[in-house]
């Protein structure tokens, strides 16, 4: 009887080296450091830890970082949506530059967008100067982080959405139409469900970028502590200020953050596939 084998075997060889590149480039890149990071962090004494985690301006900033990122997030999912269904169900003049733009923040550097976001919604930019005699500043508010974290979230929901859409079988929204179905109904009952996982995924990937994100946000945001001030940005204050443990600290518990949100997101993944696994049968 052969021994089990843990590793398929492969016309292509080389598995032992490719592994080893992996493993050490994964360490090197993305394993030491966040060891590094964790160590730092539990080097403080747990008292002195949640001090500074608990802290009113650093309660401030995870209210504003976590808040506005949810409904960044959460607004991206609705409109995210609704670009993707253009893009995927209809053909118009330009469809192709309109689905190229939708990359465009992948290519932007971050510091461009926050820059360019605040010249156009400042008070005196090209739409500020309309919404100020409104009562509505969006510069230098959260209102203004909303809207950065918006932009740079975008396109994880549209590419996320774009393919689900796209496999939906159209003989099934034909089918629930000739059973008397309304339009509603069909897209309640058809087309929702069908995306409903990679509507979810984009949404938990859109929610992630947005917490991490720091370039976009200090050029419109204001930073002004307790009021406008992210975490990302207080982190690198304390950086600044040589206040290594407590930067550490912070650094701990977005990264605590960050796990909870890889979980989330791997779960979305694998109800995403269980679903098209499910389908294809």
């Amino acid at each position: 009887m052969q021994a089990h084998r843990w590793v398929q075997p492969s016309v292509l060889p080389g598995f032992g080296l490719t592994l080893g590149f992996t493993g050490a480039f994964l360490a090197a890149i993305v394993l030491i450091p966040i060891a590094a990071l964790v160590l730092k962090g539990a080097s403080l004494p747990f008292s002195e830890f949640w001090r500074i985690a608990t802290e009113p301006r650093a309660l401030a900033s995870y209210r504003l970082t976590f808040g506005a990122s949810l409904l960044a997030a959460s607004l991206n999912a609705v409109f995210g949506f609704i670009i993707a269904w253009t893009l995927v169900r209809y053909s118009f003049p330009g469809r192709r530059l309109v689905d190229a733009i939708i990359d465009l923040p992948f290519a932007l550097p971050t510091a461009v967008s926050g820059i360019a976001l605040a010249t156009v919604f400042a008070p005196q930019g090209w739409l500020g100067r309309w919404l100020a005699p409104l009562g509505i500043q969006v510069a230098y508010t959260w209102i203004g982080v909303v809207v950065a974290l918006t932009l740079i979230g975008l396109p994880f929901v549209v590419r996320s959405v774009q393919p689900a859409l796209a496999e939906v079988d159209k003989t099934l929204e034909e089918a629930a139409e000739s059973l008397g179905a309304s339009a509603w109904t069909s897209f309640r009952r058809v087309i929702l469900p069908a995306v409903a996982p990679s509507l979810a995924t984009g949404f938990a990937l859109a929610l992630a970028r947005a917490i991490g994100e720091y370039g976009s946000v200090i050029f419109i945001a204001g930073n002004l502590p307790m009021r406008t001030e992210i975490t990302p940005l207080l982190i690198v204050i304390k950086l600044e200020q040589f206040d290594y443990l407590g930067a550490a600290a912070l650094g701990l518990v977005m990264l605590m953050m960050s796990f909870l949100m890889l979980l989330t997101i791997n779960a979305l993944q694998g109800w995403r596939a269980r679903r098209a696994t499910g389908r294809g049968r």
